[in-house]
């Protein structure tokens, strides 16, 4: 981890439609000086299809999920089409993976959640012996078992036909909890943090120190990255940038989730804001969301995001450089990446 922060361009997820502009959006960022950009899924588009259509464009951006859904394909498919895209972009291709929330993983994909972090770690091994490449694959876990056990008994190990460009392909977790966050300082290349906080640094950076000291990790402090997607608004008054993100702010603490589990809303109680996000919570699960997002504390919206004229945004800019963030992720319109590139490069 290092103080030199990186930028990277947040494409993520569509809506009902593709979002416009963004060929455009992804140049101009290779312009500036990024270091990467980034798609995600939710249940619509998917992560990989967008990526390789967009990338196809660059020449020197980092190209990476954030994130594939691990419930959405066994892990060989998605090591397929890790090594697959790495070799399309030249090695620039960036991993990154989730175990999303049981909400979708059960209702969307069919998939059982429980145990997620065991289930992580599997996948993960898996995907690196994939990309190794040293054997026929085998692999006796509790939830993968390569071959199949049973079936026409007729399954045996093969290895990749392709050989990976990179055998050390980069793999990013997403977490939130602090055993999650310390699982991808045990076993990944990275971490992709949502509504990351350099108020919480210290939390963090415990959690990840747990993982780097476990046997076997690895990486260091030195090699990891963590990624944080982090909220851009400018603007000349603070209040309208800070109404700007209150209803994205409710929908994540409300509704993203089920009342039982929202690792969003989570996040926010460990910060000391438990009784806003169950505030928040009821009102938005009762259906009043614009009451949810009246509820939205302005403190709450500024620890997360950067809001406000540049010259207030160079100044937040100071805690996010002492922090563990090595990269942050954002996303918005051209001026928006211009200046977020003059600030911080």
């Amino acid at each position: 981890m290092t103080a030199d922060l990186r930028l990277g361009f947040m494409i993520g997820y569509w809506g009902a439609q593709p979002p416009a502009g963004v060929p455009e959006l992804v140049a101009e960022a290779e312009r500036l000086g990024y270091d990467s950009i980034w798609t995600a899924e939710a249940y619509g588009s998917d992560a990989l299809t967008p990526l390789a259509w967009w990338g196809r464009a660059t020449r020197r951006l980092r190209l990476g999920t954030s994130i594939c859904q691990m419930a959405a394909r066994t892990p060989t498919a998605l090591a397929m089409a890790a090594l697959t895209l790495d070799h399309l972009s030249g090695g620039r291709f960036v991993l990154g993976i989730g175990a999303s929330g049981p909400q979708v993983v059960e209702g969307w994909y069919g998939q059982p959640y429980p145990r997620p972090l065991a289930r992580t770690r599997e996948y993960v091994e898996v995907i690196r012996r994939v990309l190794a490449r040293e054997a026929p694959l085998r692999f006796d876990g509790e939830f993968f078992r390569l071959p199949y056990p049973g079936g026409t008994g007729l399954g045996k190990p093969v290895r990749s036909i392709t050989h990976p460009l990179r055998a050390d392909l980069p793999i990013f977790l997403a977490a939130e909890g602090p055993r999650n966050v310390a699982l991808a300082a045990e076993i990944a290349d990275g971490w992709l943090a949502i509504y990351f906080s350099p108020a919480a640094d210290g939390f963090y950076r415990a959690a990840l120190a747990e993982g780097f000291a476990r046997p076997g990790a690895r990486c260091g402090p030195e090699d990891f990255e963590v990624a944080a997607t982090v909220p851009v608004v400018l603007h000349d008054d603070v209040d309208e940038a800070v109404d700007l993100l209150r209803p994205v702010l409710a929908l994540y603490i409300g509704g993203m989730g089920a009342r039982e589990v929202n690792f969003h809303a989570e996040v926010f109680a460990r910060m000391g804001w438990e009784a806003e996000a169950r505030a928040i919570q009821d009102a938005y699960l009762a259906g009043r969301k614009d009451e949810a997002a009246g509820l939205v504390p302005r403190a709450l919206v500024e620890s997360v995001a950067l809001i406000g004229p540049a010259a207030k945004i160079r100044d937040d800019l100071e805690a996010w450089r002492e922090s563990c963030v090595t990269t942050i992720l954002t996303y918005g319109d051209a001026r928006t990446l211009r200046t977020l590139a003059e600030l911080v490069l």
